[in-house]
Order: C-alpha cells, then sequence, then structure tokens
C-alpha cells in the first residue's frame, strides 16, 4: 500500500511538472506573438508611404485574425453592442419593425404588434428610403440598426415607398422599449383538439418563463394531451435558455447537455432542476436546416432522454458554444469556449474548422460515431440532430420556389391589400386570386429560365460552334419551343401550390404573424404528419421503443 501511494504522489508531481513547461512554453510563444505583431503594426502606422488610420488598421488585422478561427468568434466594435444586449436580454430600444432586403430594395418584413411602426401605420412591404437624413440602399443596409435602434423615447423619421401610393410617405416615431419574444405563437391546433403548437422562434432569457406561461394559461382552457413544439427555423440564442426550455419537458435530474471546455476542469453538466411542467404528455419537436445552437441542444435533450420524437429534417449542426468577454473602450469579443454534447455524450457540430488548419495543434477531431439513448435507440455524432423522423416539406415547382426567392408572392400581396382595403380573407375567392397574381407577374415581367432551357441554350450554342446539321439544330429549337409551353403552363398546373403562397401572405397582411403561422399549418406536410403520429399513441410509442 504504501507503494502505491508514493506511485501516486511522483506520477503527481510528474504530471504537474510538465504542466508548467507547457504553460511557460505557451506564454512564451504569447509574447513572442504580441511583440512581432506590435512592432508590424507600429512600423506600418508610422512609415507606410500612405497616411494610416492607426484604429481602423487594428481592427482590419484583428478580424482577418480571427476569421481563422470559426465564424462565431467575432470582434464586437463599440456601436455593435446593441446587437448583445438584444441577444441576452431580448430588449432593444426601437420601433418595432424587422428589416430584410429583398431584390436590392430594404423592405419591411415584420411589424411587432403593439410598437410605433405598427399602430403609427407602417405596413409590411413597405419600402424603406430614408432615415432622418440618411438615404437607405442595400449598400448601408448591414448599418440599419445604427439608425433605427436608440434611448427609448426619442424620435425616429422615417420615409417609405408603398405599393399603389403616388407619393412617398413620412412617418415620425417615437422609439420604445422593444421585447422581443421567443414564443411567437402558442394555442390548441386543431382548436377541437387537446394538443397545444408551440412555435419558438428565439432564445433570449425569458424564452423558458414564456412557455411556462402559455402552457399554464392553455391549462386553464382545457386538458392538454400533447404537444408539438415547432423549433424550425429557430437559430439558436443563449444556453441557459436551452436548458431553462428543455427543463420544463424532461424529469427531474436527466441530463440536458454537457459542455467541455478547453480545460476539462471547467467542464459541466446540466440537468433538469424541476419536475416537467406537463407530466410524460406525448411531444414531437418539429427541426430542419435551420434549426441551429440552442434549437440543437433541446432537440438533443428530448432525442437523447427519449422524452418526444423530433420530426423534419436534419438540423444546422452547430455545437460549439461562446462566451462574450468584455475588451477596453467598449468592445466586446465573442469567443467559442466550449462544445457541447447531448445527453448520450456526442457532439452534433457538423463543420470541423481545425481541419487542414494550421493554427490548430489538433485537427480532424469531428468523427461521426455511434450513439444511444436511454431507450438503446441509435444516434449519431458529427451531422446535426438527424430526425428520428424524416419528413420533408418539398414544392414540386421549381418555378414557384423561384417567385419565392425573388420576392413576389411577398410583393403581390402588398399590391394587393394596397388595391383590396377591404379584403375579407374568409370569404376571398382562390381562382381570382390566382388570376390577379398572374397578371401581377406579367406586369412586372418576370421571366422563368428552367435548367433544362439553360442546357438546350448551350447545346445550341455548341451545335453553331460544331457546325451540327439542320435537323439536329431543328430539334433542338423544337425542343425549346416545347419548354416554353410547358413552362406557361406550370403554374396552372401547381396552381394549389401558389393559392398557398398567396393565402399564407395575405393572412400575414391581415392578422400579423399569428395568421401567417395558423394559415401555413393547413398546408404543413411536417406539421400534419406530427399530428397524426402524436394522436397514434402505438405507433408514438413504437418509434420511442417505449414497451
Amino acid at each position: 500500500m504504501k507503494y502505491m501511494k508514493k506511485y501516486f504522489l511522483i506520477g503527481s508531481i510528474f504530471v504537474f511538472f510538465g504542466f508548467l513547461i507547457l504553460t511557460n512554453d505557451l506564454y512564451q510563444k504569447i509574447s513572442k506573438g504580441i511583440e512581432i505583431f506590435g512592432k508590424t503594426f507600429k512600423e506600418i502606422s508610422l512609415n507606410y508611404v500612405d497616411e494610416i488610420d492607426p484604429e481602423e488598421f487594428m481592427l482590419f488585422g484583428l478580424k482577418k485574425m480571427l476569421l481563422s478561427l470559426d465564424p462565431y468568434t467575432n470582434f464586437i466594435e463599440e456601436d455593435r453592442i446593441t446587437d448583445i444586449e438584444i441577444i441576452t436580454t431580448g430588449k432593444y430600444g426601437g420601433v418595432g419593425a424587422t428589416v430584410g432586403l429583398r431584390n436590392d430594395r430594404v423592405i419591411i418584413v415584420d411589424l411587432f404588434e403593439g410598437y410605433s411602426a405598427q399602430r403609427q401605420g407602417l405596413q409590411i412591404g413597405d419600402e424603406i428610403i430614408k432615415i432622418d437624413s440618411t438615404i437607405i440602399s442595400k449598400d448601408n443596409f448591414n448599418d440599419l440598426g445604427l439608425y433605427l435602434k436608440g434611448e427609448p423615447g426619442t424620435e425616429v423619421t422615417i420615409i417609405v415607398k408603398r405599393e399603389g401610393e403616388v407619393k412617398d410617405l413620412n412617418f415620425v416615431l417615437v422609439r420604445e422599449q422593444i421585447e422581443v419574444k421567443n414564443l411567437t405563437y402558442y394555442g390548441f391546433i386543431p382548436e377541437n383538439t387537446n394538443n397545444v403548437y408551440l412555435k419558438l422562434s428565439g432564445f433570449t432569457r425569458t424564452a423558458g418563463d414564456e412557455i411556462k406561461k402559455a402552457i399554464i394559461e392553455l391549462q386553464k382552457q382545457k386538458e392538454i394531451k400533447s404537444i408539438i413544439l415547432d423549433l424550425r427555423g429557430n437559430p439558436g440564442g443563449l444556453l441557459d435558455a436551452a436548458i431553462d426550455v428543455s427543463d420544463k419537458f424532461l424529469k427531474k435530474d436527466f441530463v440536458i447537455v454537457s459542455v467541455n471546455q478547453r480545460d476539462e476542469q471547467n467542464n459541466i453538466t446540466y440537468k433538469a432542476n424541476e419536475e416537467p411542467i406537463v407530466g410524460d404528455i406525448n411531444l414531437i419537436v418539429l427541426i430542419d436546416g435551420s434549426s441551429a445552437s440552442a434549437s440543437e441542444i433541446v432537440a438533443g435533450a428530448i432525442q437523447d432522454n427519449d422524452r418526444g420524437i423530433i420530426l423534419g429534417t436534419q438540423s444546422f449542426g452547430k455545437g460549439l458554444v461562446q462566451t462574450i468577454i468584455t475588451l477596453p473602450y467598449n468592445h466586446s469579443l465573442k469567443i467559442t469556449t466550449g462544445k457541447y454534447l447531448t445527453p448520450s455524450g456526442r457532439c452534433i457540430q457538423k463543420i470541423d474548422y481545425s481541419s487542414n488548419n494550421k493554427v490548430f495543434i489538433n485537427q480532424n477531431t469531428l468523427l461521426k460515431k455511434e450513439f444511444y439513448t436511454r431507450n438503446n435507440r441509435l444516434v449519431y455524432s458529427a451531422g446535426g440532430i438527424l430526425p428520428d423522423t424524416i419528413v420533408t416539406n418539398v414544392l414540386l415547382s421549381n418555378q414557384i420556389n423561384e417567385l419565392i426567392a425573388r420576392g413576389f408572392f411577398f410583393r403581390f400581396a402588398s399590391f394587393y391589400m394596397n388595391q383590396n382595403q377591404n379584403f375579407n380573407f374568409e370569404i376571398n375567392n382562390d381562382q381570382e386570386l390566382f388570376k390577379k397574381f398572374k397578371e401581377y407577374i406579367r406586369n412586372q415581367k418576370f421571366e422563368y429560365t428552367s435548367k433544362s432551357e439553360l442546357l438546350l441554350a448551350e447545346l445550341t450554342t455548341i451545335s453553331n460552334i460544331e457546325n451540327y446539321n439542320e435537323k439536329v439544330k431543328e430539334k433542338i429549337q423544337n425542343l425549346l419551343d416545347e419548354l416554353k409551353i410547358q413552362q406557361e403552363k406550370e403554374l396552372d398546373k401547381f396552381s394549389s401550390d401558389v393559392i398557398i403562397e398567396i393565402k399564407k401572405e395575405l393572412a400575414y397582411r391581415q392578422f400579423g404573424r399569428v395568421g401567417r403561422i395558423t394559415e401555413g399549418l393547413k398546408y404543413d406536410i411536417q406539421f400534419t404528419t406530427a399530428l397524426n403520429i402524436i394522436n397514434n399513441e402505438n405507433l408514438y410509442h413504437k418509434i420511442l421503443r417505449v414497451e
């Protein structure tokens, strides 16, 4: 026994001594790097042939240096501090409008109900052309937050161009404290059932509380027998918020997530602290390729603990954790400090940023491996969350996808609502809407070129270069003509899909985001499939291997 004690003591001294050597070597390299960087920066700032702005030069160097790591490690300048506040608190000073770029135009794409932009008459689809004295275009789109956000109580003048209006419209709005809602919809869907639908769009600090309050409110209306939690399109947010949301569904002491850091002593495992607010009722979580970060923590916790079924398409695959560090002069650094592991122990990070990168000492650390859930179901690491049931929402028409991508349904809805102020959504004529839409895109000179057309056009060019005989050229041209005819008929062939897209946008204009969500769910294959599974006890338990 004495021998064993001496052995462990000697081993401990050896390891500690080795650690000191490694640490000293690391600090020597850091000091050397700072000395070289500082000297280079100083010499160029003082002696370059043209005068250099030292601050801008330094910022450029920092940003380029961080590009060698991962896209989530960023230097945050003083004027972007508000963005951090929104992520962490879910609050900011603004007018309550979300703005996007549509065909190089800066467009209002969403309005928060009850805030100044919506109260004072701005509309979804309005094009912002001026904010105070600043002319707005695609060139300064990324700086839009600097113009719209500010201290609550201050005024901002916004000039917009609106479909159907001859003159530009002028709005003077008062900034307010905007509280971003994570839970953008909750309710019983279908209305006559006991199934609750929760649409979670973000993960700020209040996400868990919002879900808890919504469930308590709905429980007062009638018994909840199942829940569909929709995380599709949710890019994530705070780790604490993901843990809090998971806590609402998992049994007490079940592992939610573990965070592994560079120093293993800082690794931490998070468990559920309370009993689930809805017990063990059937649960399905919807995900897609845009479900990332905190969304994947929740989905992974539900899947690995066999608490519910994950349905949809493979998630984004972001298994990295960031920490925000305060820097001098009101700057900040968002740095990746850990990798999170789902309860089964898997890291779902899809892209390995260390691969073929000399900056990293250990490369190719992300490998696809097998793991098992509580019920011994097979799951995999290094590729996002793979659903238990894969279901895709697919539009069969490439032409309709092109119309969506180029914003024609969005623009038509703005145009149509401005032309029909008394539009009644409940008694609308679908075929009349379809006819008006076709007129609109024709007037807008919408042109669509399919992949088949492009290939045939290329073949035509080749036939001319290589002097094909006239019969071959004629056949190619006949095919092109036939394709044109088929494309003209394509919208008619998929008229039901066109009408669905139109109605979703019109519902958005008339009833806000709640209207768009409820209208969209009527035609949502993933939601319908989830509803069918959740109502089929045998199938639900079979997928989860519950005996």
